[in-house]
Order: C-alpha cells, then structure tokens, then sequence
C-alpha cells in the first residue's frame, strides 16, 4: 500500500466525473483532501472507454499538490473492470495513489483486484505494492461480508459507504441518497454507519461516509456530517464546490480538543511517570489509560488535518 496516502487526511474526498475534461482542470484548485477520477456512475457506457485516456492526462498532467489521487474503476459486475485498471493505473504512473472498487460484495473482489495490481506494478516499473485500495460498501451482501472485506488486502486503505445503491439493495422507499428520512423515528442508517465503522476500525483503516445529493441543503448536509463524524468518521465525498467548505469544517478537530489532548497527555505522562500512579485528576475528570488512548487519536487525527498546537497552550 502507499505509505503516502495511507497516512493523509481523507476530511473531504471529491468525485470527479472521469470525462470531464473542465472538472479535471477545475479539481485541484478546490480546497479538499482528496479527488477521485470517475469511470463508473459519473460516465455514460457509450463513454467509459474514451474516458480513460482523459484520466491518465489528468492524474499525470494536473499539479494535484498534497492530495490524495485515487481512480474509481467500474464494477466487478461489468465489462470494464480489469481494462479500467490496466489502461489507467499502468498509463498513469507514480502519481496515482489509490484504485477505488465500487459495489464490494466479497473479499474474493479484493483479491483479484490486488493481483491485478501487483502484475500491473510489476510490467509499468512501479514500486511493489505503491497503489492502496479502497472499496465501497453499497449492497446487503457487501454489508455482511465488511469485515473480510476490509482485511482482504494490505493494500486496504479506506472502506465508503455508498448510500445511493446501498438504500436501492435494500429496496428502501427512497429516491434520494444520504438523505434524513423524515418519516423514520431515527436515523435509518444507523446499523450501516457502525458496522462499517467497526469493520473498519478493525483492520486498521480509514472510514469514509458517502455523498449527500441534496446539494442545495447545506443544513441537511451539516447534520449528516455531524452524524457519522461524533460516530468516529473520518470525512466524507463531495459532489460540489458548495459543499467542500461545510464536509472540511464538520472533519476537522477543532482546535480547543486538540490542545486539551495534548494537556491531557502530558498530565497523564506526568502521573504514571513521576508520581507513580495509574490514575489521575485532569481539569474536572479522571483520567486513566483509556483517556490517554483517547487523547493519542484526537491528536493523531489533528495532526492529519494539520493542526499545530496552540502557543497559548505550551508550557
């Protein structure tokens, strides 16, 4: 897997319709952390073909600065799966981070895509195990099966969660994806939120929510970003400019907890470290260490979104 993108922050992933040449040069400048180059939903069938060459002089020709570069590639259900990734991933070069598999309904996908990979490394000059993979949970099958889903590969970096498709697996009476559903007595989504987050969490990756298409509803979005944020999220796709600046504000540790992580673990250190003890008082609670472990992710996390600690803060 890529060390590079593996470790950087995923707050705001943008999709980026593969034949839209306008959108490729547009992308970049937009203030996220990281951009996928469509070739499944956001292109035609009659274009999917053409697309590909569009997308290799994208990722190879735009300054894509610190962000994360990913390619999502069509469906293992269709006929271009393993031609999107040989044109685009050999043509693209080192630039590309990460393919993204869509509609993952089994780790069998996962392992066929990383051997793919692996011959396609080998042939283009890549350095071994250079492209991470991230998959997409969008059907009741995927759901079931998160867990060796997300454990299939080391290259495993992200798992998403597709409200669209998943909510039509699911034959919910909706039109809309990643939307509140009024006439439900809470979120109906909750039972997907965590156990995707779960089966992630457990191997040791990243968890991504998916878009909200609502795209004029900026309040509907925020509470949505609330939601999956306090659940431990760590971003969320865009569909359009508007919401970039709402999905990066909701991802991101505000500042006030990420210096009080840093007290808190210099509080703890001090207590196990000079004093001797297992526990302490930090400003108005007890501390132990599940609040050092706590603490770590909060900083970890902000590091990622690139904050600095507070000089108000420092001793």
């Amino acid at each position: 897997m890529s060390e590079r993108s593996r470790n950087l922050s995923r707050r705001t992933v943008l999709a980026c319709p593969g034949s839209s040449e306008k959108m490729h040069a547009k992308a970049p400048g937009l203030d996220v952390d990281m951009v996928f180059l469509d070739l499944e939903d956001a292109v035609a069938p009659g274009e999917k073909e053409a697309a590909r060459p569009k997308v290799v002089q994208a990722v190879k020709d735009q300054d894509w600065g610190d962000k994360i570069v990913c390619v999502r590639v069509n469906a293992w259900d269709s006929p271009w799966t393993v031609f999107d990734m040989i044109e685009v991933v050999a043509g693209a070069g080192e630039r590309l981070d990460t393919v993204m598999l869509p509609k993952v309904q089994s780790a069998a996908e996962v392992v066929a895509a990383d051997m793919i990979l692996t011959q396609i490394e080998q042939a283009s000059g890549l350095v071994s195990g250079h492209l991470g993979l991230e998959c997409q949970i969008e059907t009741a099958e995927g759901l079931l099966r998160a867990e060796e889903i997300c454990k299939a590969s080391p290259r495993m970096e992200a798992i998403i969660f597709g409200p669209g498709d998943f909510a039509a697996s699911m034959e919910m009476p909706v039109t809309s994806g990643g939307v509140e559903i009024p006439e439900y007595p809470g979120d109906h989504f909750h039972h997907v939120f965590n156990s995707i987050l779960m089966a992630g969490r457990a191997a040791g990756i990243q968890v991504i929510d998916g878009p909200y298409f609502r795209i004029k509803d900026t309040e509907g979005l925020a509470s949505y970003c609330h939601r999956t944020r306090i659940l431990g999220y760590d971003g969320k796709w865009v569909l359009h400019p508007g919401q970039v600046d709402i999905v990066n504000a909701a991802f991101s540790p505000g500042q006030d907890q990420f210096d009080r992580a840093h007290r808190l673990l210099e509080a703890y250190e001090e207590a196990t470290s000079g004093q001797g003890q297992g526990a302490a008082w930090f400003e108005d609670e007890m501390i132990d260490e599940a609040s050092r472990k706590m603490a770590l992710k909060a900083v970890a996390r902000g590091e990622r979104a690139g904050l600095e600690r507070g000089p108000a803060t420092e001793a």
